[in-house]
């Protein structure tokens, strides 16, 4: 049985499933279009959505809305989330403990969003949702189709922050995530609020 938005925020908000929740702030759950098409996973909150309780709101996230206004995708008609949903310790990668106790809610998530297309932001996201033994490097700009879902990685904007020479990469990636959402007719739907 499928739960509800409501029961998953709690069940979020309410999880001891490792030690992560014990050192945050806040549990960001994730935000956006609850039936997005397209469906944007991160690694893990960072220090500016552990104070926020909201996903992607530091330089990263900056970055990562400014990506999305490249492409003309507004980002309050995505919908954006993590692996993670507590804030691992000095911003380190979540250990594979922690995300295969936090996947549980991830999978809700995405059953909850129904998204057609989904975007996964870095080596974490790779991992966590195609196996891990997949690598970004390799990965990036791919299409991989599981359940009827498109699922295409980039790299993630705090590495873009990092590594400049990765953007030429990223924002072919981000291309294909348009034009894959134009194929499926799905381009135009993420628009249509705001035009009626």
């Amino acid at each position: 049985m499928r739960i509800s938005w409501e029961q998953l925020r709690e069940n979020i908000l309410r999880c001891e499933n490792c030690e992560l929740g014990k050192g945050c702030i806040q549990k960001v759950p994730g935000q956006g279009d609850a039936h997005a098409p397209l469906m944007l996973i991160g690694e893990g909150p960072g220090e500016q959505e552990d104070r926020q309780g909201l996903a992607f709101v530091g330089p990263a996230g900056q970055l990562l809305t400014r990506m999305l206004a490249a492409i003309n995708l507004p980002r309050d008609r995505v919908y954006i989330c993590n692996v993670v949903k507590c804030r691992p310790p000095h911003n380190r990668q979540p250990s594979p403990e922690e995300i295969q106790a936090c996947i549980g809610h991830l999978r809700a998530q995405t059953a909850l969003v129904k998204p057609r297309v989904l975007l996964l932001l870095g080596a974490t996201a790779v991992s966590a949702v195609l196996g891990p033994q997949y690598r970004i490097t390799r990965c990036h700009g791919q299409w991989f189709e599981r359940k009827g879902v498109w699922i295409i990685a980039t790299y993630h904007p705090s590495a873009l922050l990092r590594d400049a020479s990765k953007k030429k990469d990223a924002w072919e990636d981000l291309k294909r995530v348009k034009a894959r959402l134009q194929e499926l007719s799905l381009y135009s739907d993420l628009f249509e609020e705001e035009n009626a």
